[in-house]
């Protein structure tokens, strides 16, 4: 059993030693070669992620107002349910995981934002990937899907092409993004679900 346990130890040191050396070796493509006058763009880009995720739900909640519209107005808090869904599990997996940004580890690589936080996950990622994926949840066609999805891998290239995430930061923080989505509609349906039995 000592032999068999050695071997896993062994075995998973070697995998999750290759993926790290992968993770950055990608990272320094993007970023130590990376196209400098696109910097301002990817600037924008990762700017734009907080911003459009408030403006979304308050945008679309604002329309349902004035147009009187409740499943317009449901849809919003959905977005915006999604979206603070994303940014409390991002931070928590951010104080537990407690990774350091790659250009501490790694002074080649050239920072062009400053952050306060921890890496893993990528928060500005899973922000626009929770509006991303909640906007088209709400709105499934293909003409807000498609910016949608565009707009959030260009905020996670973002943060690589910035040098302030890893590879694996932007895909872990794609995925809780994501995921909080799914989530918080199935939240929203079992308090549905109660909320009809107590009716």
């Amino acid at each position: 059993m000592k032999k068999f346990n050695c071997i896993i130890f062994l075995f998973l040191s070697i995998v999750l030693g290759n993926a790290q050396n992968l993770d950055v070796d990608l990272l320094k493509k993007i970023n130590i070669n990376r196209n400098t006058d696109l910097d301002p763009t990817f600037k924008t880009i990762t700017n734009s992620a907080v911003p459009i995720s408030i403006a979304t739900p308050v945008v679309i909640y604002s329309i349902g107002l004035i147009q009187k519209d409740s499943l317009m107005k449901q849809k919003a808090l959905f977005i915006g349910e999604s979206f603070l869904a994303s940014a409390l599990i991002t931070t928590v997996l951010k104080d537990v995981i407690r990774r350091e940004r790659p250009y501490v580890k790694h002074p080649e690589i050239q920072p062009l934002s400053s952050e306060g936080s921890y890496s893993m996950p990528s928060g500005h990622t899973s922000t626009a990937f929770a509006t991303a994926t909640s906007l088209s949840m709400a709105y499934p066609k293909w003409y807000v899907v498609v910016p949608s999805f565009v707009w959030a891998s260009s905020v996670g290239y973002s943060r690589m092409h910035l040098g302030v995430h890893y590879p694996s930061d932007v895909f872990i923080g794609a995925i809780v993004g994501s995921s909080s989505v799914y989530v918080t509609r199935k939240l929203n349906q079992w308090l549905d679900r109660k909320y009809n039995k107590i009716k």
